[in-house]
């Protein structure tokens, strides 16, 4: 297959460098096109960035192939496509898979099964992962094919144009219909996994809205407006309702094996054509076996 690139009209006078960062390219990226095997061209002419553009004129972007890390071994295991084009994969994580692997588990996460899926279809890209989930957390991720498109992908993200929406079962009757939870995280002192609110930390808000509350347990839809590590987690467990399962946080596991969380919608602008995307996701069977009893 080949490398990836991106092709866009010149709408003003002035040198192609400006033009290619207007359209987005960062400078780490446009210096990998120039000295990584990459190549820039002007109405079919490989020119360099001081080449100055009339409007009208066809610019194309060839972006160098990427091979694999030596450290992530290609698997070739199940993977739930929801979609997939030169520019991004999306699939939905089932609960208890690492989303990429670890020193005790280099094997089965999702990046080994992404990374055998680019092997076995010729794509030239290592794998960008831009929404990650914790290992129990199921639902939809977001994978750029490329260092490009996962640097838009990472300024939508900055910019709020990304996404991402969640369904959890927390312990309590959660008395209000909708909140906004805004609280600073940062790791905590004891602990190199766990996570806490303090004054410390990074500014993090995620917001909530309750669909049903009822026997102890209140099953409720979160936004994340930032992207702190367990942020969900963290949040939900500093105003008494902990997720069930998520015994780290004090949640109980009673019910259910793992933290009750879920991605189950994610939109974005797609980083090429910039169409609006959506897609979401049922939730997985463990967590709807909660609904039903």
């Amino acid at each position: 297959m080949k490398a990836f690139q991106i092709e866009f009209t010149a709408r003003e006078h002035g040198l192609l460098r400006e033009a290619l960062q207007n359209y987005g390219i960062s400078k780490r990226t446009l210096a990998s096109v120039k000295y990584g095997g990459g190549h820039l061209l002007v109405n079919g002419s490989e020119v360099t960035v001081r080449h100055p553009l009339e409007i009208g004129d066809a610019v194309t972007v060839i972006f160098p192939k990427e091979t694999q890390g030596k450290g992530l071994t290609a698997e070739n295991g199940p993977l739930a496509i929801v979609y997939e084009d030169e520019a991004l994969l999306i699939v939905e994580k089932p609960p208890g898979q690492n989303t990429i692997p670890s020193r005790e588990q280099p094997f089965g996460s999702l990046a080994n099964y992404v990374a055998g899926h680019f092997g076995r279809h010729g794509i030239p890209s290592t794998l960008h992962i831009a929404t990650r989930l914790d290992k129990d957390t199921s639902g939809l991720v977001c994978i750029a094919k490329n260092r490009h498109v996962h640097h838009l992908l990472s300024v939508q993200q900055q910019e709020k144009r990304m996404n991402r929406r969640y369904e959890a079962f927390v312990h309590g009757e959660v008395a209000a219909e909708k909140l906004v939870i805004t609280a600073p995280i940062g790791r905590k002192g004891t602990s190199i996994i766990e996570r806490e609110v303090r004054e410390d930390g990074k500014f993090a808000e995620t917001e909530m809205e309750l669909i049903q509350s009822d026997g102890g347990i209140s099953h409720v839809r979160l936004k994340l407006n930032t992207g702190r590590t367990h942020q969900i987690r963290v949040h939900m467990a500093h105003i008494g309702h902990p997720l069930l399962g998520d015994d780290l946080y004090g949640g109980g596991r009673e019910l259910i094996e793992r933290q009750a969380l879920h991605c189950t919608e994610l939109q974005l602008d797609h980083p090429v054509s910039g169409k609006r995307l959506s897609y979401t996701s049922a939730l997985a069977g463990d967590m709807h076996g909660l609904i039903q009893s």
